[in-house]
């Protein structure tokens, strides 16, 4: 353990699993039995039907990245109890995540199913494909994806549902409605000091929502 101070509090910092395991103890039998190295009949049965996915990704110097991933339920295919294969749609071309597994093609992927407070952890090394058979049969609306990802899944585990009972994130309680934020733009002219009129950037972005899914 190390003694570090932040600001003018004094932390105690762990630098060792022995220190973790000292505080945390060992994980019940389950826990620590779960996690499986395919994906069998319920790893496939949650996939297939969650619409949202978070990407995990790091760079060649361990900078990490994390990325989400949406569309209709089965968008992430199951090719095989090994392989998964992610559509890349439209973004914002930064391209984080597919620039960081060219250097490090290790990935994680947290599936979620809307009313579902279970979750599925997924992880494995990826390719990114550019050309393939696989690409076109993702098409939406005749517009072919640019990219996916084909993984080979390493390790898979049913998360239990703690942390999202906890933050009850599908009930209404802390569901906000639009006026309660201020808008992308609104913020984007604030955080880069934009000259570019609020409702205009506003437009632009509600724009690219309605004809830039795909």
């Amino acid at each position: 353990m190390k003694t570090e101070t932040y600001g003018e509090r004094v932390i105690e910092v762990a630098d060792s699993e022995i220190e973790l395991r000292a505080l945390y103890g060992p994980p019940s039998e389950i826990a620590a039995r779960k996690c499986l190295h395919r994906l069998d009949e319920h790893c496939r049965y949650f996939i297939e039907r969650s619409p949202f996915l978070c990407l995990s990704s790091a760079a060649a110097d361990g900078s990490a990245d994390i990325s989400p991933r949406g569309d209709a339920p089965g968008f992430v295919r199951v090719l095989d109890d090994q392989t998964l294969f992610v559509p890349d749609r439209l973004g914002n071309n930064r391209i984080d995540s597919l620039r960081n597994l060219i250097d490090n093609p290790h990935v994680g992927l947290l599936f979620l199913i809307p009313g579902i407070d279970e979750t599925m952890r997924v992880s494995g090394v990826a390719r990114v494909v550019l050309r393939s058979e696989l690409l076109d049969e993702c098409a939406v609306g005749g517009k072919t994806p640019r990219s996916g990802l084909l993984i080979e899944v390493r390790e898979a585990f049913l998360h239990c549902a703690k942390a999202l009972r906890r933050s009850k994130l599908w009930a209404e309680d802390y569901r906000l409605m639009p006026d309660q934020m201020p808008t992308l733009g609104q913020m984007l002219v604030d955080q880069l000091c934009l000259t570019t009129p609020v409702g205009e950037l506003n437009e632009m972005i509600d724009k690219a929502y309605r004809e830039k899914l795909y």
